[in-house]
């Protein structure tokens, strides 16, 4: 039994090698526990070293629709209107829990997929934001004194 840590890509490549070879060993002799343990380090070294984020919902639903062979129109008794459809897949308005509850339920997809976080596009502000003085703020101040 040759176990090492597992921390470099080389000795990744060395325990998936090894992995592959030992692959129908039978559990409770010694190259099944050799298997299972190289499996744990190459899984741990894998988590922490190329993770894999969830997809974005938009893309998520995008995929999906893709496999189904489904279009946007598909998409109008799940989301809304043609309008609502062109708004959630350019990012430009979020899935409200309703969308989410049916999309998950008739498309299948994750409902934690669904509610990442969508990259959304941001506009860069032309001017910067005024605070004004509203009767909120001006009793605080003059509470304040």
């Amino acid at each position: 039994m040759q176990i090492r840590p597992i921390r470099t890509e080389a000795d990744h490549d060395w325990a998936v090698a090894r992995i592959a070879a030992l692959i129908g060993a039978k559990p409770g002799t010694a190259e099944g526990e050799e298997l299972d343990i190289l499996a744990t380090l190459a899984d741990a070294y894998e988590a922490k070293h190329h993770a894999i984020d969830a997809p974005d919902p938009i893309a998520a639903i995008e995929f999906r629709m893709e496999q189904q062979g489904l279009t946007r129109k598909d998409l109008e008794p799940l989301i809304g209107s043609r309008a609502r459809v062109s708004e959630i897949l350019t990012r430009r308005r979020p899935l409200t829990l309703a969308m989410i509850r049916r999309v998950r339920t008739e498309l299948g997809i994750s409902a934690d997929v669904l509610i990442g976080h969508a990259r959304r596009k941001h506009r860069k502000r032309t001017r910067p934001l005024e605070i004004r003085r509203t009767p909120v703020t001006a009793k605080r101040q003059s509470a304040a004194r």
